[in-house]
């Protein structure tokens, strides 16, 4: 069993963290958060970290002690950093560009891919072939990539696709004569 909820999360120079009748607010320099806590788990501040406790012994207590803890700590650390992950464009022919507020990309097709950037994340081209997604919130910056990624699925044979940073593509053995 995880014990991911005894470890208390600091709170950083420049972030401000108040809690109100089990809702958690943060505010920081990127951005701002709201949570709230699930009721069988208890929450207080106390010198400047946020210390979580189940309220009972039962399985959900439990269970949503450390999952409560993770996302404030995520959510937490987000407010003072950014959160970044890459992807890469595997194809000849493969490329991005971000004109404006969207990100066309060259995947393949008979058409051009346009996604529109939204208002909380940051996407930048590295490379015609490496893009950037960084944002506050962790959680959103995976979905943000997963959508990405789902225009282009890495298939095994070619290894071709929208291959996400260490994430590793097994390839397969083609037709055999």
């Amino acid at each position: 069993m995880s014990r991911v909820g005894k470890h208390p999360v600091e709170i950083p120079a420049g972030v401000n963290v108040v809690l109100n009748d089990g809702v958690l607010i943060g505010k920081g320099k990127n951005s701002e958060f709201e949570f709230k806590i699930h009721d069988s788990v208890d929450a207080e501040i106390i010198n400047g970290k946020v210390v979580f406790k189940p309220c009972d012994d039962s399985k959900i207590s439990r269970s949503m002690w450390g999952t409560c803890r993770a996302i404030v700590s995520n959510a937490i650390k987000g407010l003072s950093t950014h959160f970044m992950k890459k992807i890469t464009l595997v194809g000849v022919g493969y490329k991005a560009s971000v004109q404006g507020k969207n990100l066309v990309m060259q995947l393949g097709y008979s058409h051009d891919i346009v996604f529109e950037i939204p208002s909380d994340i940051k996407i930048v081209c590295e490379t015609p072939t490496i893009i950037a997604v960084s944002g506050s919130d962790r959680q959103r910056v995976g979905e943000i990539i997963k959508r990405l990624q789902k225009f282009r699925t890495p298939e095994p044979y070619k290894g071709k696709g929208i291959i996400i940073d260490g994430q590793y593509i097994r390839r397969k053995e083609g037709k055999k004569k």
